[in-house]
């Protein structure tokens, strides 16, 4: 089966609600000015043929910002597993191995549920959607598979998920909140100061992930967040940015020249 490439939220609501409880669909979020994303996209198209049974969805996250917040994505390349109106897993990261098996993990978990389980009445279907008032499928009380018990990440592979993570996109923004919900505001500066100079960046909610949070004041030894990296590059942080840009107004196009 070939990716589907999605055009329109009604797409998107369309296939998504429109799918059969045993069908499992695979979400790949991505932008063009992802470095990650280039060698996603080649994997993403390689896995879709491979597995015929999945239907694969592909989404700018970009230019669907609703759908990206609907399931919260914090971070490019991003993928989502879902099967019977619920998330099975999610997969943030530039390595697109860990997407692969989470693939092959959740399809022998269906395997082997589907060889086991009784026979269940069939419940009212509920298609997923893309406005605000919807939580995405995640939120609901029901869970159909139980996911591994997930490892405790070792300091080694925490210092090599941080570097993928400031590398992610030329600009990158680590913030608390997303750029459209910020939750505070040295944040809400910082975006509102990117905007202004017409920077894409890309950004990281790090009141998702505590080990990402704590893990960057050592990694890039400064204290309090927002953090601003570019191509790779700790910049600094609020007060930072804003001393660089009086002193040299086109302090971004220079960095990103470096």
């Amino acid at each position: 089966m070939s990716v589907i490439e999605i055009s329109t939220e009604d797409q998107f609501s369309e296939l998504t609600g429109s799918a059969p409880s045993d069908l499992l669909l695979s979400l790949y979020f991505h932008t063009p000015w992802a470095a990650p994303c280039i060698k996603a996209n080649e994997v993403y198209a390689k896995i879709a043929v491979e597995n015929p049974s999945v239907k694969f969805l592909s989404i700018n996250a970009d230019d669907h910002a609703d759908i990206s917040e609907l399931f919260e994505v914090s971070t490019v390349p991003y993928f989502v597993l879902i099967k019977d109106d619920t998330i099975l897993k999610e997969v943030s990261g530039a390595d697109p191995n860990d997407f692969i098996e989470a693939l092959n993990q959740v399809q022998n978990v269906s395997s082997t549920s589907t060889s086991t389980s009784t026979t269940q009445p069939s419940k009212p279907q509920a298609p997923l959607s893309t406005s605000s008032s919807s939580q995405p499928p995640a939120q609901q009380q029901s869970q159909t598979v139980e996911e591994p018990e997930e490892k405790e990440e070792s300091p080694e592979a925490l210092n090599e998920r941080l570097k993928q993570l400031t590398n992610a996109a030329p600009v990158m923004l680590f913030m608390k909140g997303t750029p459209s919900a910020p939750q505070c505001g040295f944040s809400r500066q910082t975006v509102a100061i990117l905007r202004e100079n017409q920077v894409r960046f890309g950004f990281f909610d790090i009141l998702k992930d505590d080990s990402v949070r704590q893990g960057l004041k050592t990694f890039s030894d400064w204290p309090t967040f927002p953090q601003l990296y570019i191509n790779g590059e700790f910049q600094g942080g609020l007060d930072i940015i804003k001393e660089n840009l009086e002193d040299d107004p086109q302090f971004f196009q220079t960095a990103l020249e470096a």
